[in-house]
C-alpha cells in the first residue's frame, strides 16, 4: 500500500488577527495542508519557524516591530516564503523577490483555490506571482535592459548551508536582530518608503550595485561568513566591500553604517568631502 504524502506544514505571519484567523481556517480545511503556527510580526515568525520547521511561511510585508522584508533573510533558510500582502508597490515586490521570497500574492488578486495552489507551488520551488507582482518583475527587467545592467534576481541568494542550527542563532546575532527590528515601531516605518530611502543613501554615497546589496545584508544582521555564502564570494572580498561601504557612508562601525542606511543619522559637512 502506498504511503500517504505528509501534509505541507504552513506558518501564517500577519499583524491583523482577523486575517491570520481567516487564513488559518482556510488552509486548515484544505487536504494536504496543516497550519503549525501563526505570528503577529517577523520576529515572532522567525522564532516560531525555528521551533516548528514549517515547509512554507505566509508572510505579510507591513507589520509593526519587525516587517516582512526585514525578517526574510532569516526565514528563507528555514522554509519557502510566500509573501501575501496588500503592498503591491514595484519596489517592495522586487525587493522581496531579491531577498529570497518564492512567490508574491497581492490581496484581492487571488481566490482560495489559487492560494492553496501558490502554497504548493512555492513549496516545490515553483514561483507564483499575482498580476501586480508579475508586472513589477517585468518593469524591473525592462528598467534593467534600458540601463544596460542586470535586473535584480528573483532567485534566493540563501541556501540550506546558511540555515541556523537547531539551537538557534548565536547570542550576538540574536541581539543584533532584536535591536534592528525593534526600531521599526509602526507600519509607516516599513515597506517601500524605507527601501527607497535606503537605495537613495546608497546612490548618493556613490556605492556600487554590489555594495548596495551587501549593505542590505549587513542591515539584515548577516555575518561576513553568511554574506560571503549568499553572494558567492570570499570572506576577504566581503571585508573589502565593507571597508569601502564604511568609507562611503562615513561610518566607523556596523551599527553606525546601519543607522545611516536607515536614515537615522545625518552626516556633517566634513563627511561629504
Amino acid at each position: 500500500m502506498a504511503e500517504t504524502a505528509a501534509a505541507l506544514r504552513v506558518l501564517v505571519a500577519d499583524d491583523n488577527p482577523v486575517v491570520r484567523a481567516g487564513l488559518t481556517a482556510l488552509l486548515a480545511a484544505t487536504d494536504g495542508i496543516e497550519v503549525v503556527a501563526d505570528a503577529a510580526d517577523g520576529g515572532e515568525a522567525y522564532e516560531r519557524a525555528l521551533r516548528t520547521r514549517p515547509d512554507v511561511v505566509l508572510l505579510d510585508v507591513r507589520m509593526p516591530r519587525c516587517d516582512g522584508l526585514t525578517a526574510l533573510p532569516y526565514l528563507v533558510p528555514l522554509a519557502a516564503v510566500l509573501m501575501m500582502t496588500y503592498s503591491g508597490e514595484p519596489a517592495t515586490v522586487t525587493e522581496a523577490l531579491r531577498r529570497g521570497a518564492g512567490g508574491y500574492l497581492v490581496h484581492g488578486e487571488f481566490t482560495a483555490a489559487q492560494l492553496t495552489e501558490a502554497v504548493r507551488d512555492v513549496s516545490a520551488g515553483r514561483p507564483h506571482l499575482t498580476p501586480t507582482a508579475s508586472s513589477a518583475v517585468l518593469e524591473a527587467l525592462r528598467a534593467g535592459s534600458r540601463h544596460g545592467s542586470a535586473p535584480p534576481t528573483t532567485t534566493s541568494m540563501y541556501t540550506a548551508a546558511n540555515a541556523p542550527s537547531g539551537e538557534g542563532l548565536p547570542e550576538a546575532r540574536t541581539d543584533r536582530f532584536s535591536t534592528h527590528v525593534g526600531r521599526r515601531t509602526s507600519p509607516a516605518d516599513s515597506g517601500t518608503t524605507s527601501l527607497q530611502e535606503q537605495f537613495n543613501v546608497g546612490h548618493s554615497s556613490g556605492m556600487s550595485r554590489r555594495e548596495v546589496e551587501i549593505m542590505g545584508l549587513i542591515a539584515a544582521g548577516l555575518t561576513n561568513q553568511q554574506i560571503a555564502a549568499a553572494c558567492f564570494i570570499s570572506q576577504k572580498t566581503v571585508k573589502n566591500h565593507i571597508n569601502r561601504i564604511f568609507a562611503k557612508l562615513g561610518a566607523g562601525s556596523r551599527g553606525e553604517a546601519i543607522a545611516r542606511w536607515h536614515g537615522t543619522a545625518r552626516r556633517g559637512p566634513e563627511d561629504h568631502g
